[in-house]
């Protein structure tokens, strides 16, 4: 670009580079990332004239080294042409506050490439043409950032571009040779280049952004009934820490219980949400706060400090980490009620309000204000979390993050971020898209999403687009199947087939999901003209009979864990950004693929077939976008298909652009392909 004043202040650099990709509000936020995970950037770049434009991506790591370089290309389909947008993948290594930039460059070797095509086809300037294509490629051959053996490629072309010795065909094929072209795509001949800002891009652990969630209410896991009396004898941490083996066995990661402090009495809700507890009723968890102690407390029945240590010692001894509920909001009888009523709402009639969600009311439950005393009381929340981290915790499952203000969560999670890195938030924010989006910029590695309710074809297939595609640089989606609050219609009177069919698209759609227990089980009867279970065990005691499920063979474990074994198998189903929908004749069969080239160069690249109605056999024709595979040469059968094998069924097929499905429901109701890669 020229020097000078005549350039100060210009917001356009030489090249013009325009909507980065992923930047979030401006830069305000840094985009989201995991270790190894395929991320995608881009930007729209132009140039004046016909001389041809290179676009790259460059990886900086926390120090600011460069640590990746990535020529970019135009978007597969009608999304690239014409549009001057130029994508790649970057792929962080390690957790770190990492950054990028965009450089655009005039391509030297690409506009004489292109020249020389096309003149000396014309025969115009035949001689000029080689001319120019020699002394290209003997500069180049100069560079001293090229190796030897690079620069041996280039000295080579040229001299046979200069040989006039040698016909134009021969002279010109050297200049075009397959040598050459990979040496300047190795490290093309660039001038004239234009670099961006630099955009952030935060890289945190594994866990925040992929995993497989399991929630048990540890009350549950052991508890005993008296059935004379009707009384219930509580589980407790020791008798919960029996259950973890059958946990980790299903492949599951991360094991989160509900709240385990102590449970107000004063409004207690009894059964199914009703207004009256008897003496025997457990209460709900998330009415938090009795006379035994607030937050940082532990709920006598299930045991001690020293109790709940030995089980995320058990727990993390089978690999699994512990997710804690963190929600805040406060009983009644909370300590916080009597000691700091300026964090509640006082109503005109001097009594403090309780939560409701109309037409839901909960005055067992009294939400939290922020407004009155910020300080003190967003200190004594991470005093809290705090506490837990003390005891082995890194993950929070956070109760209605939508109803605090967002500023308290960015202040929040940064702060304990800051002392002890790599804990993770998880929203369980059911909400409007907006606050959800915000709760991500704020620093959620994690979020709850519309996933439950996403039951049809074009429900599923445009969720899957908008989750992978526009919003990952800020929102990461757990797909949960079930909780404790959401019992769907489609789980309701889908029978198994229902069960099986959400497990596969929540497994391999997204590198987060998540069962509530007794999913395994088809647990689905509901609480009349509700959508959550009926005898919630929100309000009571829920012992559930493991063993003779799996005697009589109804339970879906066995799926659920070879759904997790296949998810660590395959990086491909462990990033989000790398989802493809495909079509398909019918209106209930959906098909995405999901794809990955290793650090290696090997690729892992899945098909997903699944017929979404739990009712009916479904029969149609598959039609693949084949560039979205990446098929190698080698992978390429004589009948010019390609080979995939079933990862639920075992059995095997060759497969083209257009393939017949047949599924049915009540026996499969789902194909997870592997595309079989050939040795090179």
């Amino acid at each position: 670009m020229p020097k000078g004043q005549i350039t100060d202040g210009l917001r356009f650099g030489r090249f013009p580079i325009t909507a980065v990709q992923p930047v979030v509000e401006g830069g305000k936020f840094p985009a989201k990332a995991l270790p190894g995970e395929g991320i995608v950037v881009g930007a729209t770049s132009f140039r004046e004239g016909h001389d041809q434009l290179g676009v790259s991506a460059v990886l900086l790591d926390p120090s600011g080294a460069e640590r990746q370089r990535v020529r970019l290309a135009a978007p597969r389909g009608e999304r690239g042409m014409g549009t001057d947008r130029w994508e790649g993948i970057l792929t962080p290594s390690e957790p770190g506050n990492w950054s990028f930039v965009i450089e655009a460059w005039h391509d030297r070797y690409g506009t004489w490439h292109h020249n020389a095509e096309v003149k000396i086809a014309a025969g115009i300037d035949v001689e000029l043409m080689l001319a120019e294509g020699a002394a290209l490629l003997r500069e180049a051959s100069a560079e001293d950032f090229r190796s030897e053996w690079d620069r041996g490629v280039l000295r080579d072309a040229a001299a046979k571009l200069a040989d006039q010795s040698l016909s134009t065909e021969e002279r010109l094929a050297a200049g075009f040779g397959h040598d050459v072209a990979g040496v300047v795509a190795h490290q093309p001949i660039r001038e004239l280049v234009t670099v961006s800002e630099k955009h952030p891009l935060l890289v945190e652990r594994d866990r925040a952004g992929r995993g497989s969630w399991y929630e048990f209410f540890p009350r549950s896991e052991g508890a005993v009934k008296d059935h004379n009396t009707g009384a219930w004898t509580s589980g407790n941490f020791r008798t919960a820490a029996r259950r973890l083996d059958a946990v980790a066995g299903m492949g599951f990661d991360v094991i989160y219980m509900p709240p385990i402090h102590p449970i107000g009495v004063q409004h207690r809700k009894g059964p199914n949400n009703t207004l009256v507890a008897g003496p025997h009723d457990p209460g709900s968890p998330w009415a938090i706060g009795a006379a035994e102690g607030g937050h940082d407390a532990i709920h006598p029945d299930l045991g001690s400090f020293e109790d709940f240590d030995a089980f995320v010692a058990r727990a993390n001894e089978l690999g699994l980490e512990v997710a804690l509920d963190l929600a805040l909001q406060a009983a009644p009888d909370h300590p916080w009620v009597a000691a700091h009523p300026e964090w509640f709402t006082t109503r005109v009639d001097g009594s403090i309000a309780y939560a409701e969600n109309p037409p839901k009311k909960y005055q067992d439950i009294y939400p939290l204000n922020f407004d009155n005393d910020p300080e003190g009381l967003s200190n004594e929340i991470l005093r809290i979390v705090l506490l837990w981290i003390s005891h082995g915790v890194k993950i929070f499952r956070v109760d209605n993050p939508h109803t605090k203000p967002v500023w308290f969560w960015e202040w929040l999670i940064a702060e304990v971020n800051k002392t002890v890195p790599g804990v993770v938030f998880l929203a369980e924010a059911f909400t409007r898209p907006a606050m959800m989006h915000a709760l991500g910029r704020a620093g959620f590695q994690q979020s709850y999403t519309y996933f439950t309710w996403r039951n049809t074809k074009k429900e599923i297939e445009e969720y899957f687009h908008e989750v992978s595609h526009e919003s990952p640089a800020y929102f990461r989606p757990n797909f949960f199947v079930n909780t404790p609050d959401i019992l769907t219609e489609y789980l309701q009177y889908g029978g198994p087939a229902a069960f099986k069919i959400k497990a596969v698209l929540a497994s391999t759609a997204s590198p987060l999901w998540g069962v509530y227990a007794g999913y395994e089980l088809y647990e689905h009867v509901a609480r009349p003209g509700a959508e959550e279970y009926i005898d919630n065990e929100k309000f009571e005691y829920k012992a559930r009979d493991w063993d003779a499920a799996a005697e009589s063979g109804r339970t879906l474990a066995p799926f659920i864990t070879r759904l997790n074994h296949l998810r660590r198998d395959h990086p491909a189903l462990q990033d989000l950004q790398n989802l493809t929908v495909h079509q398909s004749t019918d209106d209930s069969t959906v098909v995405y693929s999901k794809h990955k080239t290793l650090a290696d160069g090997s690729k892992d690249t899945l098909i997903v077939v699944v017929n979404v109605d739990p009712h009916v056999t479904k029969e149609c024709s598959v039609a693949l976008d084949l560039a979205a595979l990446e098929l190698d040469p080698q992978d390429i059968t004589p009948g010019g298909g390609f080979f995939v094998d079933d990862l639920i069924s075992g059995e095997s097929w060759e497969w083209g652009e257009f393939n017949y499905v047949r599924l049915d429901p009540h026996v499969e109701p789902a194909h997870i392909l592997s595309v079989r890669r050939m040795p090179r």
